[in-house]
């Protein structure tokens, strides 16, 4: 796919103020601090079209970016550290879930996870309720110039040997070198129009 067009149309607090006009959406999950603005960045080749924090938890809302007038992104808060403290972290998990639970509009999900340290055990719940919920999801593990390629291949093996994990899709993916870049962007566009 090639991005013709890519914007900033609304942070969404409440399914009354998402986008009405029935584009499929595409949205990005991880912990807080994983990379998903970056990806989204990457993707669309603008360096500050999503905002990026080395603070965890500054997105605090749903930022639907659309692409292409075709479809969106959408930036989901990250789970894990915020912070705003427990009380904003269980404002946004119920926002996140409401989205994920009532959304016809949703497609697929971009699971993020960090190369450097393999799926956390919020990670792996997440990934659960996807497979449990029957949810099409990529997983895309980030920061994967911070690994050489024998570590990276060492640590899919094992990721690959243990059921929970053994047959999903993956790829690894940098931010900083745009390796990944193409095959996270044909898998999004694939998904946005499968149906």
């Amino acid at each position: 796919m090639r991005i013709r067009s890519a914007e900033f149309v609304v942070g969404s607090v409440s399914e009354s103020d998402r986008p009405t006009d029935g584009l499929p959406e595409i949205a990005f999950s991880g912990r807080s601090n994983v990379g998903k603005s970056s990806l989204i960045n990457r993707l669309v080749q603008r360096k500050s079209l999503a905002r990026t924090s080395s603070t965890p938890g500054k997105t605090q809302q749903l930022n639907y970016y659309r692409v292409n007038d075709l479809l969106y992104l959408v930036d989901l808060p990250g789970y894990g550290y915020v912070s705003g403290g427990k009380q904003l972290r269980g404002e946004l998990g119920k926002r996140t879930e409401a989205y994920l639970h009532n959304n016809d509009h949703l497609r697929a999900i971009v699971q993020l996870v960090d190369a450097r340290h393999g799926p956390s055990a919020t990670d792996m719940a997440m990934i659960d309720w996807l497979q449990a919920n029957m949810k099409t999801f990529l997983l895309v593990f980030t920061k994967a110039d911070k690994l050489s390629r024998a570590k990276l291949d060492r640590m899919f093996k094992e990721l690959s040997g243990q059921d929970r994990l053994a047959g999903l899709s993956y790829t690894p993916f940098s931010a900083l070198t745009g390796a990944g870049r193409d095959d996270v962007l044909d898998w999004v566009a694939a998904a946005a129009t499968d149906r």
